[in-house]
């Protein structure tokens, strides 16, 4: 944790006493400001109070000598949901912003000459993995990096700022809706598909958070564009006709004339107008699939943009070693091999799971995003079976019937079980990945808590004497 200092001697509320909210105060305590923090919830008040800070109630404060509102991204800011705490914010006409507006209020202080750089990386799918890969490379290159955000550690968690320093940052929309004056180098908008419209409303509300990712970009500094979607492809479109920064287009599928591309598992790069081969991914085996492609190359471009070699970039590529919840190959038993995507969250992220895999057995199910797995229809065919847990169960039965066999399973306990048992009559080759195309609010407080509790099933199987089965796990896991 670093100190806030840009508000010292003035009052700043703060809402939302989570991880980045309770992060928040106290760098701004530290800074010197006056923080006046809440949370709706007893728990978020309590741990605010053993990180010795006082709650405040804002709701029987008055904001007119407030500085700024410092909200938590989880909390809506806009549309018929806003919370009241917005509200009587924009009423005092004060200012909301979040945990990254501070960080970047903090680096913009700092003379630019020593200023850290920052690389910021967006999208619907594919932006944690894109984020902890360029993070690996940069420091397999002996860089000081400190990777965070939307991705392990809240930014005013992370290290204090240093000239040499260059922070990674993964900024969801949430995030950058409460963002004014973040800079970054490099800058990655990896793709857009409907996702959290129920925060934001449309897909343009949607499409322009993303967008702020590239604001106050100067001409030196890269804007890395997936145009595998229509929505990249027409933002690509409109920052070529700006001139305003680099402009990178990325893809996984098609062949580019200016940018880096992966065709097959090729990774080309044409960013000078000669194009050139630099590595074949078929070698970086934590990063399987076409989506993989996309952000390999988007890891790639942002690398280039803070002048690494492409001999450099490559070699770390191959040497990633995954990502936790994305993909992540868990166990084996025999020729039966786990994977455990369970931050696959909605049915794209799910996509990109089934794509990789000509064959798999498919644990699938959880709270359901909004149109649930129609849009994986396409990819059926590569479904032995499907295993269905939680809140969808009954829904996705629906959608099954008639193209996959599936078996509703209710919890990932029975699922991992019925999915092995079935596995080990073929005695042939087999996948099982827990890709779950929903949220895991019905029976998990988050993906991690899912995702671990799928690896513990596993490991149950790999060692079912060393009493870490999943039925040796306390009853609470699931609840």
């Amino acid at each position: 944790m670093f100190p806030v200092t840009t508000f010292k001697g003035q009052k700043v509320a703060v809402f939302g006493l989570a991880r980045t909210g309770i992060a928040a105060a106290l760098a701004l305590k530290a800074g010197g400001a006056q923080v006046l923090a809440w949370d709706d919830g007893e728990a978020g008040r309590a741990a605010a109070i053993a990180q010795g800070l006082i709650p405040i109630d804002l709701s029987t404060t008055d904001f007119a000598d407030i500085a700024a509102l410092v909200m938590s991204p989880g909390v809506p800011i806009y549309g018929p949901k806003q919370h009241w705490t917005v509200t009587k914010a924009n009423e005092a006409k004060v200012p909301v912003i979040g945990d990254v507006e501070l960080f970047a209020r903090e680096l913009n202080a700092i003379p630019e000459s020593h200023r850290p750089m920052v690389v910021a990386i967006t999208g619907t799918n594919g932006k944690s993995t894109t984020t902890a890969l360029i993070a690996h490379i940069l420091s397999s290159n002996g860089k000081d990096v400190r990777m965070g955000g939307n991705i392990g550690t809240g930014v005013l968690a992370l290290d204090p700022p240093r000239p040499e320093a260059i922070y990674v940052l993964e900024l969801s929309s949430y995030q950058l809706d409460l963002v004014e004056s973040l800079r970054a180098k490099a800058a990655v908008h990896l793709n857009l598909t409907p996702d959290h419209l129920e925060r934001h409303g449309t897909m343009e509300r949607y499409a322009a958070a993303k967008r702020r990712i590239f604001n106050n970009q100067v001409a030196t500094d890269w804007a890395i564009v997936g145009v595998d979607d229509d929505w990249g492809m027409a933002l690509c479109t409109r920052m070529n006709a700006g001139a305003q920064r680099i402009v990178v287009p990325i893809s996984a599928c098609q062949a580019l004339g200016k940018g880096v591309c992966a065709l097959g598992s090729m990774l080309w790069d044409n960013l000078d107008g000669r194009s050139q081969m630099v590595v074949d991914l078929a070698h970086a085996h934590a990063l399987p699939g076409s989506h993989n492609a996309q952000n390999a190359a988007a890891a790639y471009a942002a690398a280039r943009a803070l002048g690494l070699s492409a001999q450099a970039i490559t070699k770390a590529l191959i040497s990633f070693p995954g990502l936790e919840h994305r993909l992540q190959e868990i166990g084996q038993i025999g020729p039966i091999r786990f994977y455990n995507d369970s931050k696959a969250t909605n049915a794209d992220a799910a996509a990109q799971a089934l794509a990789a895999f000509p064959k798999l057995r498919w644990i699938v199910g959880g709270q359901a995003k909004l149109g649930g797995i129609d849009s994986l229809a396409p990819l059926f065919d590569h479904v032995t079976k499907a295993y269905l847990i939680g809140e969808a169960s009954e829904t996705f039965a629906k959608t099954l019937e008639g193209h996959i066999e599936f078996e509703q399973c209710g919890t990932i306990d029975v699922a991992t079980a019925r999915a092995y048992a079935d596995a080990q009559q073929t005695m042939s080759e087999e996948v099982i990945v827990l890709s779950p195309a929903c949220a895991s609010f019905d029976q998990f407080p988050d993906f991690e808590a899912r995702g671990r509790h799928f690896a513990a099933c596993v490991k149950g199987l790999i060692n079912p004497d060393d009493g870490l089965s999943a039925q040796a796990l306390p009853a609470a896991e699931t609840a």
